[in-house]
């Protein structure tokens, strides 16, 4: 008498436990954030568009991703944290790097409070002091640029009309002028040809106008002002800027 085994399919295993999580977090609390660009740098067709998103609050299995060596060296630390909190139904590589550190903002907030100790130099004696600040007291830069319904800017450089993008996870700090420009500037005139952009960009596009078009650039940037009021070592206040460092989600 022969017997029979029935295998079960793993992706039908896969499906259930993705079900099963599914259900789990949806128990748990959630908030609307509102993004630093108002949506208005996404495509019409994207749910960012909307300038909102929805996340949840994160649990002590989710701290684990915060401890992730892996992630830390490669430097995708955040983006895995915000895959795994964010509720809408949106592709986290989507999200420009200017929304998502005021949604990290608000994950830290949501998760261990909204004090946040930070260092700053009082500007009459040169004394670095230590203060804390309130993370829910950081407002969004001002951003009243118009888009297309491709989530793109019109920059006129004397006849020839450039459309440029804040969609897109650039590193000022650490690119080349060319390649900053090649990564932001999505059409010269009626051409969206990538070898016409870097031709124009190498051949026509002079210095001054580029240096104009950069700081135009950098001055209209969505995203957070990380500017706040300090009580002086002496009394009195000044404002400083400070930053948010690796240590955002520690004490």
């Amino acid at each position: 008498m022969s017997t029979h085994t029935t295998k079960i399919n793993p992706n039908v295993i896969d499906i259930a436990k993705q079900r099963y999580e599914s259900k789990q977090r949806g128990k748990l609390p959630t908030i609307i954030a509102s993004l630093a660009s108002g949506g208005k740098i996404y495509p019409e067709t994207s749910p960012l568009r909307s300038g909102k998103i929805e996340m949840r609050y994160m649990t002590a299995y989710d701290e684990d991703i915060l401890t992730n060596a892996t992630y830390m060296r490669e430097g995708v630390l955040f983006d895995k944290l915000l895959q795994a909190i964010i509720v809408s139904d949106v592709d986290v590589n989507e999200i420009s790097t200017y929304d998502k550190n005021g949604l990290i903002i608000n994950a830290r907030v949501l998760s261990y409070g909204s004090e946040y100790p930070v260092q700053v130099t009082d500007p009459n004696t040169k004394t670095k002091l230590e203060r804390v600040i309130d993370l829910t007291k950081i407002k969004f830069r001002t951003f009243d640029i118009e888009s297309d319904v491709n989530g793109e800017i019109d920059y006129k450089v004397g006849d020839i009309t450039l459309k440029f993008s804040y969609n897109n996870n650039l590193d000022l700090t650490n690119t080349t002028v060319s390649k900053m420009l090649e990564l932001v500037i999505k059409q010269v005139d009626q051409s969206r040809s990538k070898t016409d952009i870097e031709n124009f960009i190498r051949y026509e596009f002079l210095a001054k106008d580029a240096k104009d078009f950069r700081q135009y650039y950098i001055q209209n940037i969505p995203g957070l002002d990380l500017t706040c009021e300090f009580e002086g070592d002496k009394g009195g206040t000044f404002e400083a800027g400070f930053q948010l460092g690796a240590d955002l989600f520690w004490f």
